[in-house]
């Protein structure tokens, strides 16, 4: 096949997802059939299935895509960045502003990713474990610099930082929106670098 083919098929197929997304986000994965995706792309439903075995496929497919894109991004985002606190706070503000920037997509992986156990487990062993991974190492810069406690388990600590974000989103949609997203990301490196116990006065 040569290369025009090749970026006309790679083209169809993003406008596919492209357009599950919204419908998904519009009436949820269950609810939505593929002759609606297909409406939506304005192809027919045979066409889906050159691109896609089934709507599962079609659903983890936009999963792995936007989370491989934002882990690129936020990769080459974070090299020019020296400290683990500040990567963290370049970390956090990447997740929460392309995720409010971009209402359908949070819909999507914050309310129709938790309706199947099989995809969850899908997303937790692939794409997720790079992102976590990618947290992991930043926070063991930090202990290794000395920025972040020592003592603490790493891994603990993903589950937590990851934990905030993951929250703050899904609020932020139960909330109708009706604030910025990414007005969360001082708050919460506040009580994650700061803890909540108030600092020790120092003595006059």
């Amino acid at each position: 096949m040569n290369t025009k083919k090749l970026q006309k098929k790679e083209a169809k197929r993003q406008l596919i997802l492209e357009a599950a997304i919204r419908v998904f986000a519009r009436h949820g994965f269950t609810k939505t059939s593929v002759s609606q995706v297909a409406r939506e792309a304005n192809v027919a439903d045979g066409t889906i299935y050159l691109y896609f075995a089934n709507k599962n496929e079609l659903l983890t497919s936009i999963f792995d895509e936007a989370m491989s894109f934002f882990i690129a991004q936020a990769t080459e985002s974070l090299n020019d960045l020296n400290s683990a606190p500040e990567k963290l706070r370049k970390l956090a503000t990447l997740h929460l502003r392309n995720l409010g920037e971009n209402e359908d997509i949070a819909t999507v992986f914050q309310v129709e990713l938790r309706h199947s156990i099989r995809i969850m487990k899908h997303f937790s062993q692939t794409t997720l474990r790079a992102y976590l991974r990618l947290m992991e190492e930043i926070i063991l810069l930090g202990q290794k610099e000395g920025s972040i406690r020592r003592e603490l388990d790493p891994k603990i600590l993903v589950k937590v930082f990851f934990g905030a974000l993951d929250e703050m989103t899904t609020n932020w949609i139960l909330r109708k929106r009706d604030y910025q997203l990414k007005e969360m990301v001082e708050p919460v490196l506040d009580i994650l670098l700061n803890g909540i116990v108030p600092a020790e006065e120092t003595p006059s």
